[in-house]
């Protein structure tokens, strides 16, 4: 990765970056911030450009962001010294994305499964995303597991 430093000037500032990504998932300044621990105004900081994000901030915006953090920062004005810190991978999903996945994994499984087994499936996917709401906090995640259970109560795989 070459840096504004060694190589051509960057593309796009890296905080401008992180506003665009921000403004295409539709999430707010706040819900963004709440999502890798910083403040609000910490996060307005840095799409300004006031201010640089530390490679945690950076690992944590690349996940959910869906990149990797080499290429969030890729083309910007971003240090190279951090840059060459950041880690090579990282988790890019959340839980309750996976959950969905898995979910429709097992509705299309069932579709060709007898009406006991769906059931007892459909069971459980109810049982275990009870729980994950019970201990799930972000807003934008319970969204998504209350999603998923209207989406196991409204099959018609166990009726």
């Amino acid at each position: 990765m070459e840096s504004s430093v060694t190589g051509p000037a960057p593309s796009e500032p890296l905080g401008r970056r992180i506003a665009r990504l921000r403004s295409t998932r539709a999430l707010t300044q706040q819900q963004l911030a709440q999502r890798v621990a910083i403040s609000r105004v910490a996060l307005s900081n840095l799409e300004s450009g006031r201010s640089v994000p530390g490679e945690r901030t950076v690992a944590l915006l690349a996940g959910l962001f869906d990149l990797e953090p080499a290429q969030l920062v890729e083309d910007t004005d971003y240090p190279t010294a951090k840059a060459d810190r950041l880690p090579l991978a990282v988790a890019r999903y959340t839980h309750a994305e996976m959950l969905e996945a898995l979910l429709q994994r097992d509705l299309t499984w069932l579709e060709g499964a007898p009406r006991k087994v769906a059931r007892k499936v459909l069971a459980r996917w109810r049982t275990d995303l009870a729980a994950e709401l019970d201990v799930t906090a972000d807003p934008l995640e319970r969204a998504r597991l209350e999603g998923l259970v209207q989406r196991t109560a409204s099959t018609h795989l166990d009726g």
